[in-house]
């Protein structure tokens, strides 16, 4: 009798890849999506949930990107400084101004697994706030957002 054994992917076994995404005129909540997908290793044949199998993704732009409605002033940043009455907050407008690439890490991370593992994935996530970024010698692939 033959039984067909699964496939589980093994983290040496994985070929990362590294992709270059123009966030110019996107959707932060769409562009973050297709961000997360490839992170996680969803867009590769070879996915398994419980492991690392993404890819490293380079945003360019990320202070050129859109939100739909009015979500420039109704959407509200919060953090805490750790200290008594430290909790802060900032709108999406003032945020584009004072530290855009946040805007598509948090989004970003929201997408991902709260674990450990969530965490490695994010590393692989190089936001940038203009044209140029440090990963030429990695070769980025460019990938279109659909």
């Amino acid at each position: 009798m033959y039984t067909q054994k699964s496939f589980v992917l093994k983290p040496a076994e994985v070929q990362k890849k590294w992709y270059l995404i123009d966030a110019k005129d996107q959707v932060v909540g769409r562009l973050a999506t297709s961000i997360a997908s490839i992170l996680r290793g969803k867009i590769n044949p070879q996915y398994t949930p419980n492991t690392d199998s993404g890819d490293f993704v380079v945003v360019v732009n990320a202070n050129k990107v859109s939100f739909t409605g009015d979500k420039w002033d109704k959407k509200i940043y919060h953090w805490h400084t750790g200290h008594i009455g430290g909790l802060k907050q900032r709108t999406a407008r003032e945020q584009l101004k004072k530290h855009p690439e946040k805007i598509l890490m948090d989004a970003v991370k929201g997408m991902l697994p709260k674990n450990s593992l969530g965490r490695k994935q994010l590393k692989k996530l190089k936001v940038f706030i203009g044209q140029d970024h440090s990963h030429q010698a990695q070769n980025p692939e460019v990938y279109e957002i659909r």
